[in-house]
C-alpha cells in the first residue's frame, strides 16, 4: 500500500520511535495485522503527526497525557522514549505527569511516573556512554 502519505508516515515514525522498533513492528506483521500497520503508518504518523500546527514535542506531550489517562502503559513507555527523542525534557515529563495526577487521577500518574523513571534512567545511561 505504499503511497506518499505512507512514506511520510514511515519517515516520521522512524524518527520518533527509532528504526529498530518500527522495522520490527512492520517486519513482524502478518496477514492478520499487516493492513493495521499500514493504516497506523499512513494515517497516525503521516496524516496526523505530519500535520503542521503542533510540534513533535507538543504531540509527544499530548500523547503522554492521553496514554497515561487511558492506562495504555506499553504505548506510554514507547512514547516517553519518543518524547525524549523529540526534545521533551525530563522536567517537562515530570510536570506533565503531575498534571495527569490532577486531571486523570493519582493512580494514572503513579504508573506514569513509574514507567517514566525507568525510561529516563535508560535514556541517561545511553547518553552517558
Amino acid at each position: 500500500m505504499p503511497n506518499e502519505m505512507y512514506e511520510k508516515g514511515l519517515q516520521i515514525r522512524r524518527e520518533v520511535l527509532g528504526s529498530e522498533y518500527v522495522d520490527r513492528a512492520i517486519g513482524s506483521a502478518d496477514d492478520f495485522n499487516k493492513e493495521f500497520q499500514e493504516i497506523l503508518t499512513e494515517y497516525c504518523w503521516g496524516a496526523v503527526w505530519g500535520r503542521p500546527g503542533l510540534s513533535r514535542k507538543q504531540r509527544s506531550l499530548n500523547n503522554i497525557c492521553m496514554l497515561s489517562a487511558l492506562g495504555r502503559n506499553h504505548e506510554l513507555e514507547l512514547h516517553l522514549k519518543g518524547a525524549l527523542t523529540n526534545g521533551v525534557t525530563v522536567d517537562e515529563i515530570k510536570e506533565t505527569l503531575i498534571q495527569v495526577a490532577v486531571y486523570c487521577g493519582a493512580p494514572a500518574a503513579v504508573e506514569g511516573f513509574r514507567i517514566a523513571r525507568r525510561v529516563v534512567d535508560e535514556h541517561r545511561k545511553a547518553e552517558a556512554g
